[in-house]
């Protein structure tokens, strides 16, 4: 039996999230992530799940952070004019150290920008976004079969450390059409049994009372808890760096890109391989934590020149590329925005340059 069938982006997003034990999804309608919204509309409650359309972006990032502190997994989607809006909402739930998945299809910004796709939302997402010390860990699918794969990953992350979790997709990869495995391996989880939460707001009938909060006015108290998220914060670092590698072994030219842009990038480095030319390819898929490890290796080659990062925005994910070698190689760029896409003959241009200087 043939389990492929054709879907967009969006709606493997939110297929994956439902397969994943979503429980509970609020939204508001924004192009171009409207896919996802309609699906879960008419999925979500036949998987005995709950869907609402909120009256704003405000309201759904709040209804979440309830449907999370009692319990469920708890999901909202939006595209970055939305994501904008939901920042504060995000921050407490940071602070209430709540699971919850967020979901951004990017588009052009800043402001109101237009409906092109875009990844020029990295920092927001990378830098927590919102008010306070805290971090969302974020995950970067490049495919449609990936948007669904991801889902459940994101939700059980969510779980196991008590974050939220952002996948950060893009207009182009929100509104094209693939086959789809939907009983892949990685996104079959959703017989497994969910994590006991004895933390959650469930009626305290015959035990302690919990409580959920992110308010500390006692002297300290805040900032003994700011410590405690740290130092979960780092063991994320240290434990989910996720990243894809590909011909880096005797490259001299390595190209990272995430997203969509991986697989255009991934395009030009198989056309210049063909033609003799040593080109690799790292593809970030965690991008908070970013996957430095995954260039350690790398620089110790004697091929090795240098990188060349692309992006669809005018260079945000470079300056963790920055970090991560720390001046010990030579870091090149290419990047457009507002809904200019780097294409795959520009890469192999920029990427000829690089190798004959």
């Amino acid at each position: 039996m043939n389990d492929k069938i054709l879907m967009s982006g969006n709606e493997a997003l939110a297929e994956g999230a439902i397969r994943a034990g979503c429980k509970f999804y609020a939204g508001y309608p924004i192009t171009p992530q409207n896919e996802l919204t309609a699906y879960m509309a008419v999925n979500l409650p036949k998987a005995g799940g709950i869907f609402i359309q909120a009256e704003s972006e405000l309201a759904a990032i709040n209804m979440v952070f309830g449907a999370a502190a009692a319990g469920a997994r708890a999901m909202t989607s939006s595209s970055s004019p939305g994501i904008s809006l939901k920042q504060e909402g995000i921050s407490y739930i940071a602070g209430a150290e709540l699971p919850s998945v967020i979901i951004n299809v990017m588009r052009g910004g800043p402001g109101l920008g237009n409906i092109s796709p875009s990844q020029s939302d990295y920092f927001q997402a990378t830098r927590g976004g919102g008010h306070g010390d805290y971090h969302c860990l974020v995950l970067a699918p490049s495919s449609v079969q990936e948007s669904l794969d991801l889902m459940p990953l994101a939700f059980n992350l969510a779980d196991k450390y008590r974050t939220p979790v952002m996948v950060l997709s893009d207009g182009m990869l929100g509104q094209m059409m693939e086959p789809v495995s939907v009983h892949s391996p990685q996104s079959t989880v959703h017989s497994k049994k969910l994590p006991e939460k004895k933390w959650a707001l469930t009626g305290c009938r015959g035990r302690k009372p919990n409580v959920v909060k992110s308010f500390y006015m006692q002297e300290g108290g805040l900032e003994k808890f700011n410590l405690s998220l740290q130092k979960k914060y780092s063991e994320i670092r240290n434990k989910e760096q996720r990243f894809e590698m590909t011909n880096v072994k005797d490259a001299e030219v390595i190209i990272v890109a995430y997203g969509i842009m991986a697989r255009i990038a991934k395009s030009a480095m198989q056309d210049l391989n063909n033609a003799g030319r040593k080109v690799g390819l790292i593809r970030p898929v965690s991008l908070w934590p970013f996957p430095k490890n995954a260039f350690r290796e790398i620089e110790k080659s004697k091929h090795f020149k240098s990188f060349l990062v692309v992006e669809m925005s005018y260079g945000q994910m470079i300056e963790d590329v920055l970090l991560s070698v720390a001046d010990k190689s030579k870091v090149d760029f290419l990047g457009r925005s507002g809904g200019g896409i780097p294409a795959e003959a520009e890469i192999i241009d920029k990427l000829k340059k690089i190798i004959r200087r």
